[in-house]
């Protein structure tokens, strides 16, 4: 178990505690004849500062919510961070590697969440192209939260074009932010560049200054995209290239990829949540009340 604070700049505020003592009005002192009453009364005092020390204290706590987390997860600072460049152009929509069969895209989008399955504890983003790229889903560890956002892209979704260069910088700019210790860029395409504001071969330089990995795979016929340029961004980076002629060759690209892929130990961190601020909230209630008992009968 683990325990935080939702609110910890609050805490300062114990802080003001020394205020209690220091900060009280001086009462005048009296001449009184007889003295037998006040080592009552100094008592009753000290009681009331005790008191109001004690309410002020467990309601500071109380509204710095402090939570414990019970379960652990892995760490996204750690592992492999993995981005998976996915072709969303107007081809991915044709029949796939058989006639009258579903469309790549929809295949494509069954075995790549096979993967992310699999990769559970890495760190997983999507970037889906077409005449441009955008982020579909950012780097995380939650990868049924990916498995989601992947579900829910279509063909044509980037428009209807290629742009290679596009999705490896999109890719790039993604992993540049992680902290893991190795970074994937798995890139996968039907067709050939034609569309884009970064060149290839500047995208690739940029997952090279990164060190980060291409993995790229050609999907259904090898006439139909460009397999010299697939090997030299693959090769460029220290990855490697694919490809995938029917459904079958695509679930052994993804899992060579999956094998390849280092699991190293991994830290973790704790989830699920629990508020304890009712604790302290609920003792503070209750000294209060006892806090003005008193007062009363003293009156």
């Amino acid at each position: 178990m683990h325990v935080t604070f939702e609110n910890p700049f609050l805490l300062l505020l114990l802080l003001l505690l020394p205020c209690f003592y220091y900060c009280r009005r001086k009462v005048t002192g009296r001449f009184l004849p007889k003295l037998v009453w006040i080592p009552k009364r100094s008592r009753l005092l000290h009681s009331a500062l005790l008191y109001r020390i004690v309410i002020f204290a467990l309601g500071v706590v109380a509204l710095a919510a402090p939570v414990a987390y019970s379960a652990k997860f892995p760490s996204h600072r750690e592992g492999v961070a993995i981005v998976l460049a996915l072709d969303t152009s107007g081809s991915m929509r044709e029949s796939g590697f058989a006639k009258g069969s579903e469309s790549k895209f929809t295949l494509l989008q069954r075995v790549a969440g096979d993967f992310i399955r699999k990769r559970s504890g890495d760190n997983i983003g999507i970037v889906a192209f077409g005449t441009f790229a955008f982020a579909a889903s950012p780097i995380s560890y939650d990868t049924e939260g990916v498995r989601t956002l992947l579900d829910l892209l279509e063909v044509e979704i980037a428009g209807k074009n290629t742009a290679i260069g596009d999705a490896i910088a999109q890719s790039v700019r993604m992993l540049k932010r992680s902290k893991a210790k190795e970074k994937i860029n798995v890139l996968v395409t039907d067709g050939k560049n034609n569309s884009g504001t970064v060149s290839v071969r500047a995208a690739v330089e940029m997952a090279k200054k990164e060190v980060i990995k291409i993995y790229s795979i050609g999907l259904g016929d090898a006439k139909s995209y460009d397999a010299a340029l697939l090997k030299r961004i693959a090769s460029e980076s220290g990855g490697k290239m694919f490809g995938a002629s029917d459904i079958a060759d695509l679930k052994k690209v993804y899992a060579t990829i999956d094998g390849l892929l280092p699991s190293p130990l991994r830290s973790h961190h704790y989830r699920n949540p629990r508020p304890l601020f009712l604790y302290p909230l609920f003792l503070a209630i209750v000294l209060l009340f006892r806090y003005h008992y008193k007062r009363v009968r003293a009156a």
